[in-house]
């Protein structure tokens, strides 16, 4: 008889539908696969870091051109990125899922075409381990070994990195220029959010929104002790009308990354630990 009812729960299981598996992405849309997406479209770099940093680097079908890590990538078709997808080639893709920006162009697009599309968007610390958990239930890879294990990792080491500065490097006024403009860092943003656990004062106020245009005035009239240049597209410092008087130009004090660091410094994602440790490394040589 046991035996018996153990056929017919087995016979009623194969006829029940296959559980969906469900995310809901930064736009409030709850998505459902009827398994783990294996061909994937990423246009956001800091998304594409993430589903590799998460051990599923080998999904990945499909990059923007700011794409750039790990290097396995760099050898993916290109698809535009999110303001110019190419729409045609993420389609001859045959994705299961095109990972992108909430302000990316193409998720109406897609999705008319029949393309399912996550859009995530982190823009803090608290994002940046929200989104890990979600692709790792997108990828059903398990919070113990995935998302959970890696934001540890991630928290552990810029708490390191804080912790290596000597008090006079904590001691410092900085200026964040993530491009000419100059946008700035504000304490508000994932690099003032960094800035913030290092120990020092970022001069630009939360007040003033995540990544603010400002006047050039503003950044004379605040007089940082360090200055730090984030853009990919500067190898040199080109100072504002005004800078001279800067205490930080004056001295000296700034610390251009070039490409590959400010690749890094200016993605929220699972490289924000090597952020805080290029951060620190600057705050401290600028201390001597």
């Amino acid at each position: 008889m046991k035996r018996l009812m153990l056929l017919l729960l087995a016979g009623i299981a194969c006829w029940l539908p296959a559980q969906a598996l469900q995310v809901v992405d930064d736009r409030g849309a709850a998505i459902s696969f009827t398994q783990s997406p294996q061909r994937i479209v990423s246009l956001l770099p800091s998304l594409t870091e993430s589903v590799c940093a998460l051990g599923q680097c080998q999904r990945i079908v499909g990059v923007d051109r700011f794409s750039n890590h790990p290097v396995s990538v760099r050898s993916l078709p290109v698809m535009g990125g999110g303001l110019d997808p190419n729409i045609e080639g993420i389609v001859a893709l045959r994705p299961d899922v095109v990972l992108l920006s909430v302000s990316s162009r193409a998720s109406q697009r897609l999705e008319s075409l029949g393309i399912k599309v996550v859009a995530l968007e982190p823009k803090s610390h608290a994002d940046v381990r929200r989104v890990l958990s979600v692709l790792g239930v997108l990828l059903e890879v398990p919070e113990e070994l995935g998302a959970a294990r890696l934001w540890r990792v991630i928290d552990a080491s810029v708490s390191a990195a804080a912790q290596s500065l000597s008090p006079k490097a904590r001691d410092t006024r900085v200026y964040f220029e993530v491009s000419r403009g100059p946008y700035a860092a504000g304490e508000s943003s994932f690099i003032g959010e960094t800035l913030k656990r290092l120990g020092v004062k970022n001069v630009v106020p939360a007040a003033l929104g995540p990544f603010p245009k400002l006047n050039p005035e503003f950044v004379v009239r605040a007089n940082p002790d360090v200055i730090m240049i984030g853009n990919r597209s500067m190898q040199a410092m080109v100072p504002y009308p005004g800078w001279a008087s800067i205490k930080a130009v004056r001295d000296k004090r700034i610390c251009v990354f070039g490409v590959d660091e400010s690749d890094v410094v200016v993605r929220p994602g699972p490289r924000m630990a090597e952020a805080a440790r290029l951060m620190a490394r600057c705050l401290e040589e600028q201390a001597r």
